[in-house]
């Protein structure tokens, strides 16, 4: 048992260490720190989701498929970029923000976000919702490893104002 705590310690002081290391960049407003990991976690309604380092669920928008980031400017207001350690879940990769030159995570090639209104761990409010910012539509999708079933759409009705 000594050993245990002794081994979980030192684990936790090489992190904090090798989290200090870490580049200069800030991740943006709300994001997760540099070097945060990301898990898989089973989300009520949604399945086996990926999470931030504080167990906010990861999303993604069927419009950036690809890689070609379209939420920018007024969108960034309600979804946040994701960054953080991409070497811990298989699919995990990052980006380069052409907006903002910030790297980003992606899941399977799409850009992941935190959705500003999941105030707590384990919360998907943003899953299957949809909006619209600068003439383009979103549909956002909960960051699933599994084929889940997913909740209904939403129907805030979207747009800028829909939150």
């Amino acid at each position: 048992m000594k050993t245990t705590i002794l081994l979980l310690g030192a684990t936790i002081a090489a992190m904090g260490a090798l989290t200090a290391c870490g580049d200069d960049s800030q991740p943006a407003a709300g994001g997760a720190p540099a070097g945060a990991a990301v898990s898989v976690k089973d989300v009520g309604g949604v399945g086996k989701t990926l999470v931030d380092a504080s167990g906010k669920t990861l999303y993604f928008a069927d419009q950036e498929a690809g890689g070609a980031i379209k939420c920018t400017a007024g969108c960034l207001s309600f979804w946040i970029p994701a960054t953080g350690d991409a070497g811990a879940v298989a699919g995990l990769g990052t980006m380069k923000r052409t907006d903002t030159g910030a790297e980003q995570l992606t899941f399977q090639g799409k850009p992941l976000y935190t959705f500003k209104l999941d105030t707590a761990a384990g919360e998907a409010k943003g899953n299957n919702l949809t909006d619209a910012f600068a003439g383009t539509d979103f549909t956002w999708h909960a960051a699933t490893t599994t084929a889940a079933p997913t909740q209904a759409p939403s129907s805030s009705g979207g747009g800028d104002y829909g939150y």
